[in-house]
């Protein structure tokens, strides 16, 4: 049977979607500035793994590169192959997690940069620019006290020992990475601060690459030449303890649509497990959103949504395709059959939705599915695009 082929308008795909995921541009190329200045003459990177934190590095990349940034950070080479279209021959693309082994050829060839976070990495990046006969760029990671990536105590002892074993490979930048930036007042950040200075000590004189975006709102001692905001990026700011004014801009909204709506008896029972029942006379909205789009079931009987400033408990467990709220308290008739409610927006900030489901606001944001219609603006210009 030959394959059938259904178009839809944009304007039937946002509506054939259970709910609507808004992305600023504008903001973020605010966002970007705004540490830009900050850190200034520092110069600011751009972290897009993940696919830009969950929001479309495509799209999220090229506006950072609007606002001035050339340099940008993904987790895996497969993200850097697949950016690198979407950026100018100027941008430089790094892969944080370095590279698994025979994948090397593949990421030259593409002019990408690896972080070497091991010795056995070193020794491959190097012996492949021995087999081009010309060096390789790259750069080299430290373990500052993360326990995570990058050189151990007795790795970076034997660099120092035997630097030819970096011959052929151009160190573009020495990195470290902050496991607690985002906590000003935790003394491990000065620990990692001392631990990075002595490393550097012991190395040739290179450029440093050391903070994320918790240590781009730390003292300027953390700066260094090179910063890798991320999440800051994407609207989630700091707790600034001077009492200063945030910078960062919230980047997006979510809705989702309603079902329907239903009025239930007083003992009714709610969702799975009927884990809620009701109290009273109740009115109750499905709406098309659930733990498939990113909507944690830790939010079931606790989280909520707003339908302007009134706000909608969930009742009942989060569904993979559908979530419950009561909406007693609005006027009857007020949600029909399409209508939006607001799950991220003015009302319920990303950090919120993350204190409700006692994570952190990462997780929300790269947990965002694909059902939702993204719809892409530019505040600064009120154009949309989705």
């Amino acid at each position: 049977m030959a394959e059938m082929s259904i178009h839809f308008s944009q304007t039937e795909r946002d509506l054939a979607a259970g709910g609507v995921l808004t992305i600023d541009l504008a903001a973020l190329r605010h966002n970007y500035s705004a540490i830009s200045q900050r850190i200034a003459p520092t110069r600011a990177a751009a972290v897009v793994k993940a696919d830009a934190y969950g929001l479309g590095a495509s799209r999220v990349a090229p506006a950072f590169y609007e606002a001035g940034c050339r340099d940008f950070f993904v987790a895996h080479l497969g993200e850097a192959i697949a950016l690198r279209p979407f950026l100018n021959p100027d941008a430089t693309i790094y892969v944080l997690n370095g590279l698994q082994p025979g994948s090397e050829a593949a990421c030259a060839r593409e002019n990408l940069l690896p972080v070497l976070n091991s010795l056995e990495q070193v020794e491959n990046w190097a012996r492949l620019a021995k087999a081009f006969d010309h060096k390789l760029p790259a750069l080299l990671q430290i373990d500052t006290g993360m326990a995570r990536l990058g050189l151990s105590a007795e790795e970076l002892d034997r660099i120092v020992d035997e630097p030819s074993l970096l011959d052929g490979i151009d160190i573009k930048f020495i990195i470290s990475h902050l496991a607690s930036g985002d906590e000003p007042e935790n003394p491990a950040n000065a620990a990692q601060l001392a631990a990075m200075t002595s490393a550097l000590a012991r190395l040739p004189k290179l450029p440093v690459a050391f903070s994320n975006s918790g240590g781009c709102f730390l003292e300027k001692s953390y700066y260094f030449d090179l910063a890798r905001p991320g999440v800051a990026l994407y609207g989630v700011g700091p707790v600034l303890k001077d009492g200063s004014e945030n910078p960062i801009r919230p980047v997006l909204t979510l809705s989702a649509r309603v079902i329907q709506v239903r009025n239930v008896d007083k003992g009714a029972a709610i969702g799975y497990g009927g884990t809620f029942i009701a109290s009273q006379p109740m009115r109750i909205a499905t709406i098309a959103a659930g733990y498939a789009d990113g909507w944690f079931r830790s939010l079931s009987n606790k989280g909520s949504a707003y339908f302007g400033d009134t706000r909608l408990p969930i009742v009942g467990r989060v569904s993979m395709d559908s979530i419950t709220l009561d909406v007693t308290a609005l006027p009857e008739g007020t949600l029909q059959l399409g209508s939006l409610v607001e799950l991220i927006g003015p009302h319920q900030r990303l950090e919120d939705v993350a204190r409700d489901c006692d994570t952190i606001p990462y997780e929300i944001l790269t947990s965002l599915g694909n059902r939702y219609a993204r719809v892409y603006i530019d505040s600064s210009s009120a154009s949309q695009q989705s």
